[in-house]
């Protein structure tokens, strides 16, 4: 019987954009070290103001 891998034993990464964590996709497996984000929603928006640092809140005198 093969040795099953668990989830939560993969690699993780913040992403870039939205700060969600995502994991590790055999997919990736050439490139993790340059994946950034974690979907092509947040790549698309990557110079949106609502990054990880968050949304810019301006307050009404």
């Amino acid at each position: 019987m093969p040795n099953k891998i668990n989830k939560h034993d993969l690699p993780h990464k913040i992403c870039a954009t939205c700060g969600r964590p995502f994991s590790w996709r055999k997919k990736w497996a050439r490139v993790w070290d340059d994946i950034r984000y974690c979907s092509g929603r947040c790549r698309r928006g990557k110079n949106k103001a609502d990054t990880v640092s968050g949304p810019l809140i301006i307050r009404a005198k």
